[in-house]
């Protein structure tokens, strides 16, 4: 039992260093050297775990979903509230995966390689519960449910990765608390004029 539990807290160790290399320098630049010794392990250890960068890469971002706590998925019932809970979650718990996700528009990776399959399920789920709301009449029939999932990805990451971006804009940092509490602010009225929830906003908290 003592080797397993000292195989299973090496392979956590490598995952961990893994993915600080990995969302710190995006997949070209990170080297399996760096990894093992962010690790403090040797290189040929991590290929005793791992085939090679591209299961690791694939490993880590499963391994980074799947230590989240599920409430951070779980969409709140009012569609109004959609966007303020998700920029607060990307702001407080995906800001490394963010930056990630990043590297990962410049450097054009397969899908195969990125933890594509746990990615998905989630932004599944996100169309699904629009969906789902729509049919309740929570949503306006013409408006694709896929695109506003997308239109909210949009709201709730672009300020947080293009900081320089939004200060020129905004004359504020997206680390700035009057910046966060203004947009915050912001996509909540937004959110309001396109689902016409304000008036029922108390009996769908």
């Amino acid at each position: 039992m003592g080797e397993i539990r000292n195989a299973e807290r090496t392979r956590k160790n490598i995952l961990q260093a893994a993915r600080e290399e990995f969302f710190e320098k995006g997949y070209t630049g990170t080297r399996i050297e760096s990894i093992a010794k962010r690790a403090g392990v040797n290189k040929q250890l991590i290929y005793h775990y791992f085939k090679g960068k591209n299961e690791l890469i694939d490993e880590t971002i499963k391994h980074f979903i799947t230590q989240l706590p599920s409430e951070n998925f779980t969409l709140p019932a009012n569609p109004a509230h959609i966007a303020e809970f998700r920029y607060k979650i990307n702001q407080e718990h995906l800001m490394d995966f963010l930056k990630f996700t990043a590297w990962e528009a410049v450097e054009k990776l397969p899908d195969s390689i990125k933890g594509e399959k746990q990615r998905k399920k989630i932004l599944d789920s996100y169309n699904e519960d629009m969906k789902s709301k729509q049919e309740m009449g929570l949503v306006p029939k013409d408006l694709d449910p896929t695109l506003i999932t997308l239109m909210m990805s949009s709201l709730t990451i672009y300020p947080l990765l293009y900081g320089e971006v939004t200060r020129m804009i905004t004359g504020l940092h997206p680390d700035d608390p009057m910046f966060q509490e203004k947009w915050t602010k912001f996509l909540r009225e937004i959110s309001e004029r396109i689902f016409h929830t304000k008036s029922s906003s108390n009996t769908l908290e």
